[in-house]
């Protein structure tokens, strides 16, 4: 389901102020706020203080009758945001200036605010499955086993001072004495045996920034993509992303692909879990789908084969 904005969008701009350079992260939002001002929007900007308070704040906008928060920051920022929204009638938007941006580069926008701000200018509103886990929303993937372990390890400073090679360091590092695990796995009640190296539960189709691991991931299907890579090292882990990469799933024995309403990742063997980027706990754990249940800000940009037709 897709609607139009309404010609004078109520708009609330949510933003860490300790992020890197407050004072001119804060100048650039209200640069970009003034030229959505200057379309007839009706902005707010408004800063966060602690870990927690988008998803607090996105829950009071949607209640006060905001029709658009956005999420200015990284995919942390965009998954507290999700949480306070997911049910409610008040879109997702967001300003990329978080480390890796996956959900702004799903979204196609340019990684620059001045070009981000105006291609909303022409954006729709779309209605979107979201996964769950828990009593946590995802917007992009969870993952189990091996980038989760990563994930957990990459700390908050070591994530501030070197960016995206915080993770690419850590990666190597964790590669090398990383084995796969014998985890009692069912997709829809499907069981899944081998030995895990790592599982992705995409809702969309980017991961990392770069590669496509759910590549055939469907906003609005009702159902999550499930890439299952398994292996007892990651000394082979290359040749399943290649195989990955060109989507021949069904040619490799190592790699299954699924498309399921729920997940469930049991036993008493357990696996590290990341949401959204962010480390969230050990298995077991069960993961599922709660369709059309979050609307976003769709630019023109958006890659078409995100969408299922209406």
């Amino acid at each position: 389901m897709s609607m139009s904005l309404p010609p004078q969008p109520r708009v609330l701009i949510l933003f860490n102020p300790t992020a890197g350079q407050a004072q001119t992260l804060i100048s650039a939002l209200e640069s970009a706020a003034d030229r959505w001002r200057n379309s007839g929007w009706l902005v707010d900007l408004r800063p966060t203080r602690s870990a927690g308070d988008a998803t607090r704040l996105a829950r009071e906008a949607a209640a006060q009758g905001y029709n658009i928060v956005v999420a200015a920051g990284g995919d942390g920022t965009v998954n507290e945001v999700i949480n306070g929204l997911v049910g409610t009638q008040t879109a997702l938007a967001v300003l990329p200036i978080g480390t890796v941006n996956i959900w702004a580069r799903e979204m196609g926008l340019p990684m620059d605010l001045p070009r981000s701000t105006t291609a909303f200018l022409q954006a729709q509103l779309k209605q979107i499955d979201v996964g769950q886990v828990g009593d946590r929303y995802f917007l992009l993937m969870a993952g189990i086993g091996f980038d989760a372990a990563v994930t957990a390890a990459v700390r908050s400073g070591e994530k501030k001072r070197l960016g995206a090679i915080a993770y690419v360091f850590q990666a190597l590092q964790l590669a090398q004495k990383f084995k796969g695990t014998r985890a009692h796995i069912r997709v829809d009640g499907k069981r899944i045996r081998g030995r895990i190296l790592m599982v992705v539960i995409g809702n969309s189709q980017l991961y990392g920034g770069v590669v496509k691991l759910t590549a055939h991931a469907v906003l609005n299907d009702g159902l999550l993509d499930v890439c299952v890579i398994k292996g007892s090292s990651m000394m082979w882990a290359p040749l399943r992303l290649l195989s990955i990469l060109l989507r021949h799933y069904d040619r490799d024995p190592k790699v299954d692909y699924y498309r399921a309403r729920q997940v469930q990742v049991l036993g008493r063997t357990v696996l590290p879990v990341q949401v959204d980027g962010d480390y969230l706990g050990m298995t077991p754990m069960t993961f599922r789908v709660v369709p059309k249940s979050l609307w976003v800000l769709v630019p023109t940009s958006a890659d078409r084969s995100l969408w299922q037709p209406e």
